[in-house]
């Protein structure tokens, strides 16, 4: 209270409450208008902050690229580079490994692809009416095994350096006497698309989708030609990746180190922190393969999950899934597939001494 000359005591008046700054009261509709618009087109706010991420895996914090090549690809499949944008996601650091899918195996019993007889009534979908059953032996439990050739050869027929191998599976890489003897650490090998969708579900993950797969293989490098650049490997001096030295597929130089596999984070990880997402071995994603899939993409594609059917010109009968990465097969004077924008597709239902995956997961 004040008081008057009289002495008496007046009211004091009522504080009035302190105001928001003018500039910030001029933000506020701003920020609430903008949580409308992101609630109505599907916008998630600060879905860059990375979340904490399960043991083994990154954070791949999404965003918007340019999937496919322009002016540099050598493949037609890669065709016509497009937008896309991905929702963040976990991604395996490295690939699953020996190690990883044995405990997988001793956990459920689980028997792989390779491991069981070829069946032929499913296997002669895949070919022409009227082919004929193949002998008994190529019908035994193995696998794809890579087997270099004595002399140059041309590059039109696979079949030059690829041989089916009775017992070849993810336990005996080569076939029978091999083993995985020094291999913990290295990738598992000669799981099919079932054997890795296996897998992933018991670890409680999934596949990549193929565009999940090459926005994480970039690490932030839009429009690079390489995980780690634009510097292309040598095969004297630089070496970012297990892959290919000399002359394929008969002469390796093994200048890197490796003749087949590597172990996991051999090489340095990309800028995402993810390891050899270009060679050592081809991994599966979720996505049937189709070469022209990428047609018809306009604007910006969200999250695409693939075609919904299969489709290669040079096998139209074999129902194919999407594989990344190249390997340590990919050389530049062959397929430089360990280009993030390389892709191919494998029968999903093959295993190879050259595939093998690694697991996404979801935010939520």
């Amino acid at each position: 209270m004040a008081r008057t000359r009289s002495g008496s005591r007046t009211p004091e008046p009522t504080p009035t409450p302190p105001t928001a700054p003018r500039r910030l009261r001029r933000f506020v509709p701003l920020v609430l208008l903008a949580v409308a618009f992101g609630a109505a087109y599907g916008v998630t706010w600060f879905s860059n902050r990375p979340p904490a991420a399960p043991t083994g895996m990154v954070w791949v914090p999404g965003g918007t690229f340019d999937m496919g090549a322009e002016g540099q690809t050598r493949q037609k499949n890669e065709l016509p580079q497009h937008t896309v944008r991905v929702d963040g996601f976990f991604l395996d650091e490295t690939e699953v490994t020996n190690t990883q899918f044995r405990a997988f195996v001793d956990a459920t019993g689980y028997v792989t692809t390779a491991e069981k007889p070829v069946n032929w009534d499913e296997l002669k979908k895949q070919f022409p009416p009227g082919t004929p059953k193949p002998a008994d032996e190529r019908l035994r439990p193995g696998a794809l095994v890579f087997v270099p050739t004595d002399k140059a050869v041309p590059f039109n027929d696979m079949s030059r350096w690829w041989t089916w191998t009775t017992g070849a599976c993810w336990k005996h890489p080569e076939g029978p006497g091999s083993d995985l003897t020094g291999r913990a650490d290295h990738p598992v090998v000669h799981v099919s698309w079932d054997d890795a969708t296996a897998y992933a579900q018991w670890a409680g993950k999934r596949l990549p989708t193929e565009a999940e797969w090459e926005f994480a293989a970039r690490g932030g490098l839009d429009r690079k030609r390489f995980p780690w650049g634009d510097e292309k490997p040598t095969d004297i001096e630089y070496f970012p990746a297990n892959v290919w030295q000399g002359q394929f597929p008969h002469a390796n130089t093994k200048a890197d180190g490796w003749d087949r596999t590597c172990p996991v984070k051999t090489f340095p990880p990309n800028g995402y922190g993810l390891y050899e997402m270009g060679g050592n071995v081809w991994e599966w994603c979720s996505d049937w393969y189709r070469a022209d899939a990428y047609a018809g993409r306009t604007g910006v594609t969200v999250n695409p999950k693939g075609p919904d059917t299969f489709w290669d010109p040079n096998e139209p009968l074999v129902p194919k899934r999407v594989n990344r990465g190249g390997s340590f097969l990919c050389h530049v004077t062959y397929c430089e597939s360990y280009r993030p924008a390389a892709r191919r597709g494998t029968g999903f239902d093959t295993g190879m001494s050259h595939i093998g995956f690694r697991c996404a997961k979801d935010a939520k």
